[in-house]
């Protein structure tokens, strides 16, 4: 009989909090009460975690056991606080040594048999504990690869609930399994094998070089798809801490696979155009999950079809799109997700989708502006890039000829990449990100003659103040690449130009 305590971690979206797990054994009927605002599998774990401690061996305290998770007025979700559990009663009721943890965290769910099983959200669990000065994380052994990206923490491996026992008795070791080198990446899709749509390699580069929203309309075969999925290929790889970012979601998901490593390239989502609200920024009963356009962060959300999708879930990205981050309410609070994505939409021009475009379309006028108008206003006028792709000729297929693969493209984007961070340091890192004052700000101003015909599309109602300043942006963007400190007229023509398609 007596009281113990041992550390885990909660998680809330990416941001994980040290829980404290205490235990205490008092004379009475025989029972287990967790509190601590613990959801459904937590609460759960009285019977996993009895079942395990018996199936390791070890004795089961027969008086009434109250676990209690601190602080108590954090929600905690889940079953990694299995062995943190176990861990705590056995040494409140059966004097188990428990001062080998005194300065670590203990994360796994426990098996009926004693087996510590892997749980999701593993990197940003053991993120938040080196953050909070904790030296030491004991993790199941199928997350050890994963708990081993953080660096400043030690990190040990269970693959069942006995090890953890008799490592705190001394009669075992922890295991401490050698890393694996890293599986050699697939080499990213070539822009090369885009031919004959010299505009879309035009706009996928300038959507590259200033973190641009695009959107493609053309007829089956124009490349629309082709081009999206080459887009991460010419992004820069991700630093240190864009790398743990989308490597932590994609763990909170449990879409990483065991033995991965940091997350380096730019990811690469594109739901099925039957994709829900819920699939598209996320959501789910209980702890919400992150959507495609989180798993998408620092990367490229890709909406094929996208006219094929519905209303609801393309209005709901329209806020995640302008605060970079989707805030996701239930009723015991909010939970927040990264979702600073580039979105990339591509669509048909008309129901009939004719491989020869407008010239063979046997569609009326008012089903083609119907279909398009399945994208609604507010949400095109937050995408910068706006064009019509033509069909591709036979002439480019047959002689065709060599063109600029991904690593050239990619070496002007960083190159454009870089002069912008050079301006704008240390606000924001790329063009598509600075915000209008900036814009505005007298030391980037651009003259009245350059901005003129921006001024009269907007005078005329072709413009609303965001797309101007969005196209400002693009501006500064084709600037940057074709090596020019300032925008000058044509580079506002042009992006004018590229985001004015006109809907017959």
């Amino acid at each position: 009989m007596g009281y113990a305590m041992v550390r885990s971690v909660a998680l809330h979206g990416v941001v994980g909090e040290v829980i404290v797990v205490e235990a205490d054994v008092a004379p009475g009927l025989p029972s287990l009460v967790v509190s601590g605002l613990p959801d459904a599998a937590l609460s759960e774990a009285r019977d996993r975690v009895r079942a395990a401690v018996h199936n390791s061996g070890a004795y089961w305290p027969q008086q009434r056991i109250t676990v209690n998770l601190l602080p108590a007025h954090v929600r905690k979700h889940g079953s990694g606080f299995d062995a943190a559990v176990a861990i705590a009663v056995l040494a409140a009721g059966s004097d188990l040594p428990i001062g080998r943890l005194a300065d670590a965290v203990v994360l796994g769910e426990l098996g009926l048999d004693g087996t510590v099983r892997p749980v999701r959200g593993i990197l940003p669990a053991v993120l938040a504990a080196s953050r909070a000065g904790v030296g030491f994380a004991v993790v199941p052994l199928a997350n050890v690869t994963e708990a081993r990206l953080v660096p400043d923490i030690e990190v040990r491996a269970a693959d069942c609930l006995g090890r953890i026992i008799g490592y705190l008795y001394g009669s075992e070791h922890l295991l401490d399994p050698a890393v694996k080198p890293p599986s050699p990446e697939a080499a990213p899709l070539d822009l090369a094998d885009v031919l004959g749509q010299e505009r879309g390699r035009r706009v996928i580069e300038l959507a590259a070089a200033g973190r641009h929203h695009v959107a493609m309309f053309g007829p089956p075969g124009a490349g629309k798809t082709m081009l999206a999925e080459r887009l991460p290929g010419v992004l820069p790889p991700l630093n240190d801490h864009e790398a743990i970012e989308a490597t932590a979601l994609h763990s909170v998901a449990g879409t990483l696979s065991p033995g991965s490593t940091l997350i380096r390239r730019a990811p690469l989502q594109a739901p099925h155009h039957t994709a829900s609200v819920a699939a598209l920024v996320g959501g789910g009963s209980g702890l919400a999950k992150p959507g495609a356009i989180s798993l998408a962060h620092n990367g490229v959300l890709f909406l094929d079809e996208c006219a094929e999708f519905a209303n609801g879930a393309l209005e709901a990205l329209r806020q995640p799109l302008e605060e970079g981050e989707v805030r996701l309410r239930r009723a015991y609070g909010e939970t927040v997700y990264p979702a600073r994505a580039q979105l990339v939409l591509a669509a048909n021009p008309c129901p009939c989708a004719k491989p020869g475009g407008q010239q063979t379309c046997e569609c009326p006028s008012m089903v083609r502006r119907r279909y398009q108008a399945r994208l609604s206003g507010p949400l095109m006028d937050r995408v910068d890039l706006q064009v019509d792709l033509d069909p591709v000729r036979s002439a480019a297929l047959i002689n065709a000829e060599a063109v600029e693969p991904t690593a050239v493209v990619a070496g002007r984007v960083r190159a454009a990449r870089d002069a912008a961070i050079a301006r704008w340091a240390p606000h924001v890192g790329s063009n598509g990100e600075v915000p209008g004052s900036m814009l505005r700000h007298h030391r980037f101003r651009l003259p009245k003659p350059v901005v003129r015909p921006l001024t009269e599309a907007m005078d005329r109602g072709r413009l609303s103040a965001r797309g101007f300043d969005r196209a400002v942006r693009v501006a500064w963007t084709i600037a940057d690449l074709d090596g020019r400190e300032r925008p000058e007229a044509g580079d506002v023509r042009e992006a004018l130009e590229l985001r004015s398609r006109t809907v017959r």
